[in-house]
């Protein structure tokens, strides 16, 4: 019995942390247990019927999201305030992977799209950068190639 009580506690665990994941504000992260076993159960059934072509699309938004605002490219006053090459640095490197990855498994059709945009994140850390990379060292140059 004990070790189907900590096999459940396991599975509540990990089903809080990935029910925890979604928020109002994509910027916050804010720990939300699940309250019944209930609705874990049916937040389990919801995501297994997204297809996994939105999430990954969902996923490389996000990154592009993150990677633009770390660029200082908010539409927000404090912009400027909010740049932090290093962190575009992993997250244009993140979404590259991310991109050349799964490029195969979801068509150009969406492919297309992901890639112009981190061709475009890729160009303004180029322009952002006061000492530049050598071509094909900068951000997520490794999976796509040089970026000019």
């Amino acid at each position: 019995m004990s070790v189907e009580l900590e096999r459940n506690n396991d599975n509540q665990s990990v089903c809080d942390k990935l029910t925890s994941m979604s928020t109002s504000d994509s910027n916050s992260h804010v720990y939300e247990p699940a309250s019944a076993q209930g609705d874990v159960s049916q937040q389990i059934r919801d995501i297994s019927e997204v297809p996994a072509i939105e999430v990954i699309t969902t996923a490389a938004v996000h990154l592009m999201s993150a990677a633009a605002v770390k660029l200082g490219l908010a539409a927000e006053e404090n912009a400027e305030e909010l740049k932090d090459l290093d962190e575009a640095r992993k997250l244009i490197t993140a979404l590259a992977g991310l991109v050349t990855a799964a490029a195969p498994e979801i068509g150009s059709q969406h492919a297309g799209p992901l890639r112009d945009g981190l061709r475009s994140l890729q160009l303004a850390f180029r322009e952002e950068s006061t000492i530049p990379d050598a071509p094909g060292k900068g951000p997520g140059e490794k999976y796509t190639g040089p970026v000019n």
